[in-house]
């Protein structure tokens, strides 16, 4: 029997494995985590959406695993892996995806320069 105010568990329950989900702003509609098919909530998958325009405007990403107790938010890492994959088919970044990479990556990579320090 049922507990009262129990609700079913929307966590995958088939095995070890790490999701991530993308969290998209709509505007003016707010923002949302999308729904996905737990088969689609793996890394490759959502580089793979974010590069072809599946999401209006990625805002972060979080990866979790229920079984080992872990969640963070991987947006930098994915940011570097959109630029990455961008560079290697000499392209620029989409530029549904140039603020969300810009965010976690930074627009122009910082360089500090040396300046020549001058004792009088």
């Amino acid at each position: 029997m049922r507990r009262t105010g129990w609700t079913q568990s929307i966590v995958p329950n088939s095995g070890d494995h790490n999701v991530y989900l993308v969290l998209d702003d709509l505007g003016q509609n707010g923002r949302v985590w999308p729904e996905a098919d737990a088969e689609t909530t793996d890394l490759e998958t959502i580089i793979a959406d974010l590069l072809t325009g599946q999401y209006k405007d990625p805002v972060r990403v979080i990866g979790f695993n229920t079984v080992e107790g872990w969640s963070q938010d991987v947006s930098a890492d994915v940011a570097q892996e959109l630029r990455r994959r961008c560079d290697l088919q000499q392209r620029d970044i989409p530029f549904f995806l140039q603020d969300f990479v810009d965010r976690y990556e930074g627009r122009y990579r910082d360089v500090q320069l040396p300046l020549p320090m001058r004792l009088v």
